[in-house]
């Protein structure tokens, strides 16, 4: 009985179509609601359009455009000016899932698994009965390729209705992709135009137009010209490898011996790194990886495990970059005119099961941000927007972990979300990021990745602390002055006239109460050239000469001209001026003209002193210790003890990380 049981088991067991499968289980790529379903499909013909631009280095133009069919049914169509896609390839492209060209390769893409667009059409065609209709044209064609196309779920295959050549004229190459879907088209937090502002945030050298199915259009301005650096495929690191992956490599190489295995089939590992490896696990270095077993590949990975390897290379990694980051969000965000751009941080690249990814983290701070919300945060992965399952992502607790107390924004209980008028930006880039899911809406909580993000979150957070003390401190001394200069003449008046004498000169008196040097600078833009001008008050009772220092932002040309006298200018863009001694009451301007920028790249001056003590300037920050210009004295006086407690500033161990207090 039993046997008969298993035998008409056996045969009802069949193999299952992955497209089948997601047609059952389309919640597992997203598409569980009609607004979030709409977006998803936006995403992934608009993350394949920007891989395919920046693969061929063309700067993105791409066009959205949403068509309301009925109630429920959406023409969504998107338009790229990539190199388009070869006629032979465009069934499995857009008709097959889990076809694609990065799945295996180790580096930064947006896609990888080759299922979005595809999953998508097959929304599309599930929800609507309809066909898709792909365009193509690559560079040098008389025409372009056009097909309607559907998905057999069955057998994972592509259906052509439709194929023909058609004339495309209005453009050299590119693609374009249309397909029916039911959705609702919404505005807000998580819609498809902030998806499409998020991600220009991020893209600063995209161009994207939207046209709603009001008919209204969204223009996001390409805010650079500068395309990212191209990754490059590597292969895999053995820092975090597992042993199952090292098994699979072992089983595929076609190396003879155990150090070339090493060599050529892992990133970072040197004949002499791969000898070490080699004598660390107690192994011939000519074993052969056909005789590896368990257990002597327990004993490899041990002995890689106790070898120095270094990092992995950047060069498989595109990273957004400090300079585009502060011009993405300044780009986007100048509605609300933030009044500070921390600096942006990008830590040094990690490893994780063999794949590098590195973290990049900005605050934008104050404006006309809401001061009594919770700060807005901007998760992206390989430069695509996370718009969903904010709780569920390590960027969220990686942030709900840090003591933001310490950096000047309000956090109940010293965890959560902090309160305040910010945006926290985190950009991981990674050769494989670890989604929660298929739908690529969160990022797991791996423990090496969620410390790199706090590490980020920490530096970028002391750099907002040292604007809001320095914002404190001058606020503070800038009311005081106000009041001695109010106060003091009053009284000064009244007593003179009292006592029938002269109103006494109380330019000593105010530096004397004052006691400090303040330097205030602005920044001008006109004719296409910036202009900065520093003025040194000097309010202390004594004459004061010291040395003035800044950084040139990159890209301005090698033409500087500073009155009234020249500076030194560095190569690396830094200057320095040697200030001649300033009387005191008196006041002394330095001018400068920059070229070579666009407006909105510099807005401020980033001023250092040096030959002085700092705690008696206000408006300038000692100059940093990797300076090092000949011919100038950068010797700094050391600031008294009893410098003021807010200005004083935590230890931080090796890696950043803030020392409590004993």
């Amino acid at each position: 009985m039993a046997s008969t049981t298993a035998h008409k088991l056996a045969k009802g067991q069949k193999e299952i179509s992955v497209s089948e499968f997601f047609e059952k289980n389309r919640q597992i790529l997203g598409f569980d609601s009609l607004v979030k379903s709409l977006i998803m499909g936006v995403k992934e013909a608009v993350d394949n359009a920007l891989d395919a631009c920046e693969e061929a280095r063309i700067l993105p133009d791409l066009i959205v455009q949403i068509d309301r069919i009925d109630q429920r049914e959406y023409r969504v169509t998107v338009e790229d000016n990539g190199p388009g896609i070869v006629s032979t390839s465009m069934p499995n492209v857009f008709g097959r899932l889990l076809y694609g060209s990065r799945f295996h390769a180790v580096r930064q893409s947006r896609g990888q698994q080759g299922i979005g667009i595809s999953a998508t059409i097959m929304y599309g065609q599930i929800t609507t009965g309809k066909a898709a209709t792909v365009r193509s044209k690559v560079y040098g064609a008389e025409a372009a390729k056009e097909i309607d196309i559907i998905i057999d779920t069955k057998k994972n295959r592509p259906i052509l209705l439709r194929e023909d050549f058609i004339p495309w004229n209005e453009v050299p190459h590119g693609t374009r992709v249309s397909f029916y879907m039911n959705g609702r088209y919404v505005n807000g937090k998580q819609s498809v135009p902030e998806y499409l502002r998020q991600t220009a945030i991020v893209n600063p050298h995209a161009s994207i137009t939207l046209i709603d199915p009001d008919g209204k259009e969204y223009y996001f301005k390409r805010a650079t010209e500068q395309m990212p650096p191209p990754t490059k495929e590597i292969k895999p690191h053995p820092d975090g490898i597992e042993l199952g992956t090292l098994m699979n490599m072992i089983k595929a190489t076609k190396e003879r011996s155990l150090v070339k295995f090493l060599q050529k089939d892992f990133n970072r590992i040197s004949e002499r790194v791969a000898k070490e490896i080699c004598a660390a696990a107690n192994m011939p270095e000519t074993t052969r990886p056909s005789t590896f077993t368990l257990e002597t590949s327990k004993q490899l990975l041990e002995g890689m495990g106790k070898v120095k390897i270094m990092a992995p290379q950047v060069d498989c990694l595109s990273p957004i970059g400090d300079q585009l980051i502060r011009k993405g969000l300044k780009h986007v965000l100048d509605n609300v005119r933030p009044e500070f751009y921390a600096p942006p941080v990008t830590r040094d690249p990690k490893v994780h099961s063999g794949n590098p990814f590195l973290i990049e983290v900005g605050i934008v701070y104050g404006g006309d941000l809401p001061k009594d919300s919770p700060v807005q945060i901007y998760r992206f992965a390989n430069r695509v927007p996370l718009l969903y399952q904010q709780g569920a992502c390590v960027i969220t607790k990686a942030i709900e972990n840090t003591d933001w107390r310490r950096y000047g924004l309000e956090q109940r209980g010293g965890s959560g979300i902090p309160f305040g008028p910010a945006i926290i930006l985190v950009h991981v880039a990674s050769t494989k990021i670890p989604f929660t899911s298929e739908a690529k809406e969160a990022i797991s909580s791996i423990p090496i990745i969620q410390e790199e993000i706090e590490l980020a979150l920490k530096a970028c957070g002391r750099n907002l602390r040292t604007h809001l003390n320095k914002r404190e401190r001058r606020a503070k001394t800038r009311s005081k002055f106000e009041i001695v200069q109010v106060i003091l003449p009053l009284m000064a008046e009244k007593t003179a006239r009292i006592v029938g004498k002269p109103v006494p000169d109380l330019k000593g008196t105010i530096t004397k109460i004052m006691n400090i040097v303040w330097i205030d600078d602005s920044v001008t833009f006109e004719k296409g050239r910036h202009n900065v001008k520093v003025t040194v008050y000097n309010y202390t009772p004594k004459r004061q000469r010291f040395n003035l220092h800044t950084v040139l932002p990159e890209g301005c040309l090698d033409e500087v001209t500073c009155k009234p006298h020249p500076a030194e200018v560095r190569a690396d863009g830094k200057i320095s001026w040697e200030l001649p001694y300033i009387p005191s009451t008196d006041t002394y301007e330095i001018t400068f003209s920059l070229d070579g920028l666009d407006a909105d790249e510099f807005d401020e001056t980033n001023l250092y002193i040096s030959g002085i003590n700092p705690i008696d300037v206000m408006g300038a920050d000692p100059l940093p210790g990797d300076w090092d210009v000949a011919g100038v004295d950068f010797t700094e006086v050391e600031a008294p003890a009893q410098a003021a407690e807010e200005e004083e500033e935590p230890d931080y161990d090796e890696e950043g990380e803030e020392l409590e207090d004993e």
